[in-house]
């Protein structure tokens, strides 16, 4: 069995992520990203996932939330990308959905190698915590861009916007845990025969 892990570095002059990814772990996650909501969303991510995840950011919150969330999704979807090589003997398409008490959201994605991204929270407010909703639509482009994968995410139904931003990482994570799973071939999931 090959190891379908990846550690990544991203230094620029508004962030500094590392972060490290282990698609066959168990749930491990340990993430500082300076945003309190944030670190809740990725922990979310990795548990219900079952990914291993270590992610410190370092950015500039003096600014604002943006460049962080940005970058640490633009890493995260790299790491996927590369933990997943080839793409070889994987289920390639899930979806999920994932209720988090009135609020109900949906994912669809396919590993296609093609980003294409269409999201649809539906967020109220202006912020959640110390982070901007619009921050939070703009990390699922962000993932889908360096996964390099076809995510559909919307929000079905709630009330409560932290209900409905969780929900959505938790269905994000459903969904990518099925789409990385091992389908027992050797096959790449294509009739081109590359992702």
């Amino acid at each position: 069995m090959t190891d379908r892990s990846a550690t990544i570095q991203r230094k620029t002059s508004e962030t500094d992520v590392e972060l490290t990814v282990d698609l066959d772990g168990t749930g491990r996650v340990d993430v500082d990203t300076g945003l309190g909501f944030f670190n809740h969303m990725l922990t979310a991510l990795g548990r219900h996932g079952r990914f291993d995840i270590t992610l410190r950011c370092h950015g500039d919150l003096e600014v604002d939330d943006h460049h962080t969330i940005e970058d640490c999704a633009l890493a995260l979807g790299q790491a996927f990308d590369e933990a997943l090589g080839e793409r070889r003997g994987i289920r390639r398409f899930a979806h999920a959905f994932a209720p988090l008490d009135e609020a109900l959201a949906r994912v669809v994605i396919d590993l296609s190698g093609r980003p294409a991204p269409v999201i649809d929270l539906d967020l109220r407010r202006d912020k959640i915590g110390d982070v901007s909703c619009e921050n939070l639509h703009h990390f699922f482009v962000s993932f889908a861009h360096t996964a390099r994968a076809a995510l559909h995410v919307d929000v079905l139904r709630g009330d409560n916007d932290h209900h409905r931003a969780e929900a959505a990482f938790k269905a994000l994570a459903l969904a990518l845990r099925e789409a990385v799973a091992r389908d027992g071939t050797d096959e790449i999931p294509s009739t081109k025969g590359v992702l």
